[in-house]
């Protein structure tokens, strides 16, 4: 009997424009992470609550990661390459040039990030309006939505930026016509930031209800009036110019693209579970939660039919698995939270010498200091008389309050290490406890979510990971592989190639789960007590600002 020959294995490139940072890696087509890399991105901000970048910083990164995990591999086993990015407004002239988004009327920086909350003013407005568009946002929309920073350009830098822009795009989008010279744009993006709808499209009354009817008059040729589904390849693929700007081969398919919370959803959500005796084996994709956490988190669930949550964005049909339903829970500052508590801690710079002696992260030292002070206590009940409401950037989901604050209760006068460790060892409490707050409220109004899965870098603390099973109760399952998100750009890369049937085939194939973590439940009761102080928290704070604004 002869052997057949077996086919050469099929590559793609995936690639992640982050909040700080642009990431490239090569997945085969089986999951694999074959070679990735990572290059920092610039972020300025010139005053309070503003924070921009530049469209041609973020494309040269791009460029460099590309070349690098392509560097030695048989070209012609490239087969596509999908885009992922953060929802932030890039802005350019009729020539596709950079236009300054900032009163200093610097061109380069001509992208408003996505938690850039200048158009607090804006968004107010837009709300006030109750318009029907809102009702797929959760009631409310976010500050962090494009529609309130258009109103912001249009009404600050009427001149400079509005009237001479020719084309608005959310980054996702950008980057797709950078290598297509496509100006197509993702049904992920312009549903879940811009207000379209996949059976309606645009709607003119809200724009024009908002003040900017000019989107309208133009047949919305700036904000984008041809829309393709993730996945789905755009125009012929990568042009000469993008293919050797990027180090790929020209002509390979280009995928609409996802914001990149949705493709880290992609990468972990459709995972084959059978064998680890999970709750959501044998039940529809529709019994998961996909959480994102870096900077920011987001809780992605998905349902048959269109579930309205109150202060959960969504529902938004199609925008990350084709067919069914997308609300999108987030949490604005979670690992930059985590950062900001422990850098501000005078014990800082005695934590990064020990964790640097030791050769460990500064997480990893700090989870085992927490180890080395719980004595017999399980670690979490350290923290039974200090709690944080981790809103130090407004709330996002469930309460759409951008005013709220962050707050701590139990504090001592103690500096050391001791008290680092267990305000680090709150907070991160108080993020689980935050997303036990959004899975309620998800649940409460029709979802049935049995099993969390997690990816982003603070899926790689160990700690941020066990307090999320102990305090939603439910098990958390970790993808194989750690770049989940790029994983997901890649599966972009392969639905638009034509080597899957379906994107659903590509997650199934692609999407590997690795270790799972089971919450303890017998510290059931003890969390079921953080989480009504965490409750009392808020109401206080309103409360407070109640009194305060009686004065």
């Amino acid at each position: 009997m002869h052997s057949k020959k077996q086919a050469p294995v099929k590559y793609y490139v995936g690639i992640d424009v982050g909040s700080a940072s642009v990431r490239a890696a090569l997945v085969d087509e089986f999951g694999t992470v074959l070679a990735h890399a990572d290059q920092p991105i610039q972020i300025w901000e010139p005053q309070p609550d503003h924070y921009e970048q530049s469209s041609a910083d973020i494309w040269a990164a791009c460029c460099l990661v590309a070349k690098k995990v392509v560097c030695g591999v048989d070209a012609s086993r490239i087969r596509g390459v999908g885009f992922d990015a953060t929802c932030s407004l890039v802005v350019v002239d009729k020539q596709f040039q950079p236009l300054a988004v900032n009163c200093e009327g610097q061109n380069y920086r001509n992208v408003i990030m996505w938690m850039d909350h200048r158009a607090v003013s804006q968004v107010e407005r837009i709300n006030a309006t109750q318009h029907r568009v809102l009702s797929y946002v959760g009631g409310v929309m976010s500050v962090e939505m494009q529609p309130p920073k258009l109103l912001w350009i249009k009404e600050n830098l009427q001149e400079s930026c509005w009237e001479k822009a020719g084309y608005f795009f959310d980054l996702p989008d950008f980057l797709s016509w950078k290598a297509t010279g496509v100006t197509a744009r993702s049904l992920c993006t312009v549903v879940c930031k811009w207000t379209y709808t996949s059976d309606g499209g645009w709607d003119d009354t809200f724009w024009k209800i908002i003040g900017l009817e000019d989107l309208v008059k133009d047949k919305y040729e700036k904000i984008g009036n041809h829309v393709l589904s993730p996945g789905e390849p755009v125009g012929k693929g990568l042009t000469p110019e993008a293919a050797k700007d990027l180090g790929l081969p020209e002509g390979i398919a280009v995928a609409a693209s996802l914001i990149d919370a949705h493709a880290g959803g992609l990468g972990v959500i459709g995972a084959d579970v059978k064998g680890h005796n999970l709750p959501c084996e044998n039940q529809p994709i529709t019994s998961r939660v996909a959480m994102i956490c870096g900077t920011s988190s987001c809780h992605m669930g998905v349902s048959e039919t269109p579930i309205f949550v109150p202060g959960v964005w969504g529902p938004y049909f199609s925008a990350m698995v084709p067919g069914l339903w997308l609300n999108e829970g987030g949490q604005s500052a979670t690992g930059k939270l985590i950062d900001h508590v422990v850098q501000g801690h005078v014990a800082f710079p005695e934590l990064q010498s020990k964790a640097a002696t030791s050769a460990h992260s500064i997480y990893t030292y700090l989870n085992s200091h927490l180890d080395l002070i719980k004595k017999s206590l399980p670690v979490g009940f350290l923290t039974v008389d200090l709690h944080v409401w981790p809103d130090f950037h407004g709330n996002r989901s469930p309460l759409t309050d951008l005013t709220l604050k962050g707050m701590v209760v139990g504090l001592t006068l103690s500096r050391g290490l001791d008290e680092l460790a267990l305000i680090y060892l709150a907070t991160i409490q108080a993020i689980a406890l935050g997303t036990r707050h959004i899975l309620e409220t998800m649940q409460a109004a029709g979802h049935h979510i049995n099993t969390l899965f997690l990816c982003g870098g603070l899926s790689k603390n160990p700690l941020f990971v066990q307090m999320h099973a102990d305090i939603t109760g439910k098990p958390v399952v970790l993808s194989k592989e750690v770049e989940s998100v790029l994983v997901g750009a890649a599966i972009l890369g392969a639905c638009a190639s034509g080597d899957f049937a379906s994107l659903q085939e590509a997650m199934a194939k692609m999407g590997k789960i690795g270790r799972v973590v089971q919450p303890n439940h017998e510290h059931k009761r003890f969390y079921d007590k953080k989480y009504e102080v965490f409750l009392k928290l808020v109401e206080h704070q309103r409360e407070y600002r109640s009194i305060m604004n009686s004065f």
